[in-house]
């Protein structure tokens, strides 16, 4: 199958060593390989296949030439289909992403490939993968993709073209507030707004076909495509760690409302043990009754 390409060595990734996992994983961007560039299922025939299977919510699309601060109530569309803005790409000025590609079993064949050599390392910093999934960027010359944060551990694999990621720490309170992760992991839109003044807190990583790129979560960045036609693949997991983050996050949203002022997320450790085991607790209670466990 297409999707069990490897290299004479048996590895799909390269570059990867436990010291920069040890020292950055989840906390700092880092750069990878990967052999992937001219693997088969790239291809925009087989992309414009998977676009078609894959259920319609599961295909996001619009026009690329976007400001860095997108509303994302007022993102425009291109005004082509799914297919048209695929087969057209190179001058239809579109910026497309497949998600959970892993619903079909070639993609998710690579997908697990690919995570299985990532977990050799992250295991040892931050144990517990699962929730895995992979996504597709399919984008324009050119195109923008805004300033925004994601909830995964991300490895974005660069497949041809290329682009410029402008990446933000994660843990600078003065770009990215409590608030602001507060209302992401209850369910805010992905975009934030951006000012001008974060450039000079932004690290660049030009990204060409065979590069990777890690990406902490919800560390800011937005993206600028080169010249060319862009595809990327993100392969994105979910640790304990990353879970009790959204737990946390979720918490003290709530306890704001109930007019307490919580301690920020990692500002103390034995008190985000506290919170947690509020969290389990409550969960424990909700199973005992029968409530379903909220997004």
């Amino acid at each position: 199958m297409a999707g069990t390409l490897t290299t004479a060595r048996g590895n799909l990734l390269h570059d990867l060593n436990q010291p920069t996992f040890d020292a950055k994983f989840n906390r700092r961007p880092f750069t990878i390989g990967h052999h992937l560039a001219d693997h088969p299922l790239f291809a925009l025939p087989r992309l414009i296949e998977l676009s078609q299977a894959l259920p319609e919510g599961r295909v996001e699309y619009n026009s690329g030439k976007l400001p860095v601060s997108q509303d994302p109530h007022a993102t425009p569309r291109n005004g082509l289909s799914i297919a048209d803005t695929i087969q057209r790409i190179e001058e239809c000025n579109s910026w497309m992403v497949l998600k959970n590609v892993e619903l079909d079993e070639e993609y998710s064949d690579l997908l697990n490939s690919c995570l299985a050599e990532v977990r050799q390392l992250s295991d040892h910093v931050s144990p517990g993968m699962k929730h895995r999934a992979g996504f597709i960027f399919i984008s324009s010359p050119g195109s923008v993709t805004p300033y925004h944060i994601d909830p995964e551990n991300n490895f974005l694999l660069q497949i041809r073209g290329n682009k410029i990621v402008h990446m933000f720490p994660q843990d600078d309170r003065e770009i990215l507030t409590e608030a602001n992760l507060e209302g992401f992991f209850c369910g805010g839109h992905r975009n934030l707004p951006y000012e001008t003044w974060y450039d000079q807190r932004s690290e660049q990583f030009v990204l060409n076909p065979g590069n990777g790129l890690h990406f902490p979560v919800a560390a800011p960045h937005w993206v600028q495509n080169g010249t060319e036609v862009s595809i990327s693949f993100s392969i994105t997991f979910q640790t304990k760690d990353s879970s009790d983050r959204k737990s946390l996050h979720r918490l003290n949203r709530q306890m704001r409302k109930w007019g307490l002022t919580p301690s920020n997320v990692g500002a103390s450790p034995w008190r985000d043990r506290l919170k947690l085991g509020m969290v389990n607790g409550i969960r424990g209670l909700k199973r005992a009754v029968g409530v379903k466990e909220g997004k």
